[in-house]
């Protein structure tokens, strides 16, 4: 499954989103709609699937936990992390901190991020796909080179 498209939303007074259809009928499967919220980089929200949480987190106990980054990385991401239920109208309660971390008050972009959905603040996602597209195609071949 790989999740994409921009979406653009609002939080409610509970500090709920409403996961848009196109991303929903992925990220839920065979009446399990428990998703795992965590802290992003450059302050957005990971939404993950039930079933890529389980391999991320695979991947991050296979680190090394005697060293300093994979220790403070693993501590960040496991700490500051929430499972959420999705109602039948596809809403996600998403908690006052994890709003707080990602500078969310009431304008959201929810994107398809390919292994997972993100949540950005609207004024803040504006700003780095604006600065991130002028260098657009200068990673792209950068990352062929790979």
């Amino acid at each position: 499954m790989v999740y994409f498209g921009e979406f653009r939303g609002k939080t409610d007074k509970q500090g709920r989103i409403v996961i848009p259809a196109k991303l929903r009928s992925l990220i839920s499967s065979r009446n399990k709609s428990s998703v795992y919220i965590i802290k992003g980089l450059e302050n957005c929200l990971f939404i993950f699937s039930e079933k890529e949480w389980k391999i991320q987190s695979a991947k991050l106990k296979e680190l090394p936990f005697t060293r300093g980054n994979p220790r403070t990385f693993t501590r960040l991401f496991f700490s500051g992390a929430f499972q959420s239920n999705m109602d039948k109208q596809g809403r996600v309660l998403i908690p006052a901190g994890l709003l707080k971390y990602a500078g969310i008050d009431e304008n959201v972009v929810i994107i398809g991020a390919g292994t997972r959905i993100e949540l950005w603040d609207e004024n803040r996602w504006i700003k780095y796909y604006t600065d991130s597209l002028k260098t657009y195609e200068e990673i792209s071949e950068k990352l062929m080179e790979l």
